[in-house]
This record gives structure tokens, sequence and C-alpha cells, in this order.
């Protein structure tokens, strides 16, 4: 017998939530194989089996906190049985002759039966613990039970099972009109349990607005350059670099190492009363995804040329959206790229992500008339820029100047290279 424990998931965290049991009371587990994830404050983690057999006891149903270490199953030796109309049921006690004949004994023990081949029907049915437990308080006989996505009953549509079935009724002599109840509110509301990854996300959010001293600064750059560079290597890029695409992020990303080499303070944080100065470039990505921001983190971006940091980011992009992200992929970021631009957005105020000292945020590219001396004007993809900044550590002459850096290698792509 093995006890199947919380792992160790990282420093900063020390408890999280079953999100989804992915294998079920009675069935057969290999070792190594997921039987169980997890939600956490940053990313879903998969708990493996230890050893093989068969899972024999679940601890902890879907939704439940559980602390690092705690055990929340057991897995025991041998092999899952086989489900068997043939098998033969556990001796019963048998009526005696006097009573056999009567109603009452011949009704119970046809109800017994009865119960005996649904909890063998329900046993072969897939089901999630949590939906079990729901069927046998209310008596629902899980094989009538139509699921709503997938082949896996949930405990919404064991709740849906429970449901009475409206019925037609009779026609009924019309009675004045009567104020409604507070059964059918003409103001509807949806109450909805917040998701960990969602609370995490206010409470760090609000600690951010709470603890720094936030402020914001913009400029525009003129991507005219940046753009036609891309438009003349794309091809070729993408031909050398084994499909990777060359995107803006990868121009971002170098120009903001570059900026951050030359204004330290921003690739810094508070720790206490010491600031501490990063002297590593791992920049984040801020992702969006279903349940939520997350920002992976691109590693060591001061080391690796723009094929390497766009391939990283496509594949941090698809680990997010996938849901398999591993808490080393969101660890020990310095500094902080956002891309509102991609919904939409022309101009925002980024939120600093954590402990960090600022963050940089990119917008949509929008052609619009720019005057190129005192008797030209032409129109320019344009796109304005953000840095919100902590103030504590990083002063107005030092976060304009940062920005400037910025806009002058986006403007002048070559000088970037050469940054490179």
């Amino acid at each position: 017998m093995s006890e199947v424990k919380v792992p160790e998931l990282a420093e900063s965290i020390t408890e999280g939530t079953i999100s989804e049991w992915l294998k079920s009371v009675g069935d057969q587990v290999e070792k190594g194989e997921n039987i169980v994830e997890l939600e956490t404050d940053k990313v879903n983690v998969e708990v493996i089996s230890e050893v093989a057999g068969v899972l024999t006891e679940i601890k902890a149903e879907e939704g439940d906190t559980v602390e690092v270490g705690s055990v929340i199953a057991v897995v025991s030796d041998g092999e899952a049985q086989p489900a068997s109309n043939d098998a033969k049921p556990e001796k019963q006690e048998e009526p005696s002759k006097e009573d056999a004949g009567k109603p009452e004994a011949k009704e119970a023990k046809e109800a017994k039966e009865a119960k005996e081949e649904t909890a063998s029907s329900n046993e072969r049915i897939q089901a999630t613990p949590s939906a079990r437990r729901l069927a046998r308080e209310k008596g629902i006989d899980l094989s009538k039970v139509k699921t709503q996505a997938g082949d896996v009953i949930r405990p919404e549509d064991v709740e849906s099972a429970a449901k009475p079935q409206p019925q037609a009724k009779p026609a009924e002599k019309s009675q004045p009109a009567q104020a409604k109840s507070n059964d059918n509110p003409s103001k509807p509301v949806v109450r909805e349990k917040l998701s960990r990854r969602r609370q995490t996300i206010a409470k760090k959010l609000l600690e951010v607005s709470n603890n720094t001293a936030m402020l914001t600064t913009f400029n525009e750059v003129d991507m005219t350059n940046v753009m036609e560079l891309r438009k003349r290597k794309k091809e070729k890029f993408q031909e050398d670099h084994n499909g990777t695409r060359l995107g803006f992020m990868s121009f971002f990303t170098k120009a903001a190492v570059a900026a951050l080499k030359k204004y330290p303070d921003v690739n810094a944080e508070i720790d206490g009363t010491d600031l501490v100065l990063k002297q590593f470039y791992d920049i984040g990505i801020a992702v969006s995804t279903e349940e939520g921001l997350v920002v992976p983190i691109v590693k060591d971006c001061d080391k690796k040329n723009f094929a390497e940091i766009e391939q990283d980011i496509v594949d941090l992009a698809v680990k997010a959206k996938d849901k398999k992200l591993g808490l080393d992929d969101m660890m020990g970021g310095s500094f902080t790229i956002t891309n509102g631009g991609v919904f939409g957005s022309l101009m925002s105020t980024p939120i600093i992500n954590g402990t960090q000292a600022a963050i940089l945020g990119m917008h949509s590219i929008v052609t619009r008339p720019i005057a190129i001396d005192k008797d030209r004007m032409e129109n320019r993809p344009m796109m304005y820029i953000a840095l919100s900044y902590d103030h504590r550590i990083i002063d107005g002459k030092q976060a304009v100047g940062f920005l400037k850096t910025i806009k002058d290698l986006i403007e002048n792509p070559e000088d970037l290279l050469l940054e490179s």
C-alpha cells in the first residue's frame, strides 16, 4: 500500500486545491501515471502515483484545499477487478419458508436485489468521486444520468438529474395579477465562487497597489523601420530557424534588456531596507488564458538570439493555454512585458508584477498622421508604450530615459542588432 501525498510545490506555495481526479476508486494505475490535478496559486500541477496498483481510497474531494505533505489518496497492490455480470452475489440470508410466501418478504427481497443491481451498474459507469458521492446522497441511479460534456459524469450532471421534471398543469381559472415573489427576481444574478487562480490574482494585484508607489509614464514609437525590416527578413528568418516566426516581441524583449543594462534600477526590487539589483535578465511575458493572466518567464534573454526568444515565447504560450506550465516556468522573473495591443488596447497603465520594479506595456499599432518636419506630414504606424514603475526605486528621469531607450532602439532596429 502506498499513500499519495501533496508534493512540495514551491518555496512560497504551501497548499493547493483539488481541481480534478483523473482516476476513480477501483481504477488501475501505473507507476508514474497522473492521478489527480492540483490548482495552485500559480499553475496546475499533476500528481503521480509512485507505485503501480489499484486506487483504493480518495481522501479529498474536488474543490477541497489540501496542504503540502497531506495524504490525499491510497494506492494498494494488485490489479483492478473487471466488472462482470456473472459475478456471484454475496450470500444473503434467505427468508424462512413461513415468511417466503408473504407479500412483504417478497417485496423486500426484490428491492434488495434491485439495489444490488443498481450499485453494480453504478460501479461500471465513469463518474468523478464527488459525482458518485452526490448520487448516493440523493439516491440517483448513475445509469440514468445524462452528461452535459464528455463521457464522465460530474456533480452538475447529478444535480440536473435530481431536479424534478416539469409536468403539464391543468388549466386554472385566471387570478388577479400578483407581485412576483423573491424566487423569480426581475434582476437575476448568478453567483460563482472565484477560482483559486483568480483569488490569487486579485490578492497579488491589490498587494502591489497597496505596497508600491506606482506611477506610469508614456511614449510613442514609430514602427515603420522595424515593420519594414520584419517584412524583408521574415521568410528567410522562418526558413533558417525551422519555422520559427519573427514577431515584434523579440524586438521589444531585446530592447528591454538593453534598456535594463543602461538603467539597472529598473531591474531591481526592494527587500526590507535593501535594494536588490538583479544582474540577470529573465523577462516575464504576460499571457492571457481562460483562467486569467499568467506570466511565464523567458530565461537569460541577454544570452539568446531573436529566434530563441521567439521560440521560447511560443512554447510558453502553448503550455499556458494547455495548462501545462510548470512552477519553474513561472519563477524568478526580473522584469515583465505585457502586450494589450493584441486585444485592441490603444493605451493602458499596466500593474507591476509582484515585487518587480517596473513593467513595460505594448499597445495597438495604429496608422496616424505624424509631422515629419515643419513642412511635411506622413501617415505612420504608431504604437503607444507605457512604463509603470515603483517610484520608491525609480525616479522619473530614469523611467523616462528607459522608455526613450526602448523607443530609439525600436525605431532604429539596426542599433538593436548591435546591442544584441
